[in-house]
């Protein structure tokens, strides 16, 4: 497999992961009319409590640490999505 493909792979998969807790919060958002670059909070209505259960959410899913600090990082769906990818290839180095 090319690196171009597990790419595109874990991309799925955190895309994946993302929406599954996003739609534990918040089910009756159809997530796949969110634009991707659109702020999570506004486009799903979720308020603050919900945003740190799903972060706390996320970490349990995928054993990342995501510190308060990066929350920012977090705003919008093609943002999480990044940040998790990234962390996820730091972490194997």
């Amino acid at each position: 497999m090319s690196e171009i493909e597990i790419h595109k792979v874990l991309q799925q998969e955190i895309s994946t992961i993302v929406k599954e807790e996003l739609n534990n919060i918040a089910p009756e958002v159809d997530l796949a009319t969110v634009d991707p670059a659109a702020d999570l909070r506004e486009a799903i209505d979720i308020d603050s409590m919900d945003f740190l259960n799903f972060v706390t959410a996320l970490h349990h899913r995928t054993g990342i640490d995501i510190p308060e600090i990066d929350y920012s990082k977090l705003v919008t769906l093609s943002g999480l999505v990044t940040y998790l990818e990234a962390k996820l290839k730091s972490d194997k180095i």
